[in-house]
């Protein structure tokens, strides 16, 4: 009886190991095998918003039919928020990447203004950013900005 139970408690054993680490956490750079040091090349294009997740607020997907997109460009990033459009420099060290000291926004009133002044809010000033492979991540006290090539 003894042994009969033992691969049913080494598989049961694994897998609360294999499933104690959230699927959504994010790796550094450094443990990615594609990239040992996050630059403004590895960040360079277009990257797609999936959601946004101000500081001691639930995460928020993108609104229907609302574009969101950051690309990065030599040292510059432009952003569309819906019906409006920022630019601004950035630097990257280290994990740190810096938005700004001020981005350049038009101020038309989409329909997800609320939104889209959040995103902006959470774009600026540094962030610590992550990658893994097709997905980026910008964290700060202000909250977190997630997206997706």
């Amino acid at each position: 009886m003894m042994l009969r139970s033992f691969p049913v408690l080494a598989m049961v054993a694994s897998l609360a190991v294999g499933c104690s680490q959230p699927a959504s956490t994010p790796t550094s750079p450094e443990s990615t095998s594609s990239s040992l040091t996050l630059t403004g090349d590895n960040l360079a294009g277009a990257w797609n918003l999936l959601s946004i997740e101000p500081a001691g607020q639930a995460r928020q997907s993108v609104p229907a039919d609302a574009s969101y997109t950051l690309t990065f460009t030599d040292g510059r990033l432009s952003t569309r928020a819906d019906c409006n459009t920022c630019v601004g420099a950035y630097t990257v060290s280290g994990q740190t990447l810096t938005a700004g000291p001020a981005l350049a926004c038009t101020r038309a009133a989409c329909p997800t203004l609320a939104f889209e002044n959040a995103y902006t809010r959470l774009l600026s000033g540094e962030s610590t950013v992550t990658a893994s492979g097709t997905i980026l991540v910008l964290s700060s006290a202000r909250g977190v900005l997630r997206l997706a090539r």
